[in-house]
């Protein structure tokens, strides 16, 4: 008679792993610096953002400084607290921002390590 059902069952466990093979392979493309055209004024652009994020964590550190110091002089301490916290997030912004580029480079080399 026919064929049971059972004989044309692919298993999914196989059909996940040749699809995975398919997908893992590489398909060679690499960052290049001359692939678009105004590559050098969107980094020219990114520049001038990280100048002015460091302009804005300046001046966040300089205002947040100047509230802790008056609060915590008139014995305001929950505005003392607030001036605390602007100064550790403006100082972590400095961080972030002033690390950018290595941040980014650190983790675009570890990806190149996934195969």
């Amino acid at each position: 008679m026919g064929a049971s059902p059972t004989e044309f069952w692919i298993p999914p466990t196989s059909v996940v792993a040749s699809a995975a093979r398919v997908l893992a392979g590489d398909p060679g493309i690499r960052p290049n610096s001359n692939g678009l055209p105004g590559l050098s004024v969107l980094q020219q652009i990114v520049g001038a953002l990280l100048t002015w994020g460091l302009l804005a964590c300046v001046a966040g550190l300089v205002v947040s400084v100047i509230v802790w110091a008056l609060a915590h002089h008139q014995g305001n301490y929950s505005h003392a607290t607030t001036g605390k916290t602007g100064v550790l997030v403006a100082a972590g912004g400095a961080l972030l921002i002033g690390g950018a580029n290595a941040i980014i480079a650190f983790f675009a080399n570890l990806g190149t390590g996934i195969h």
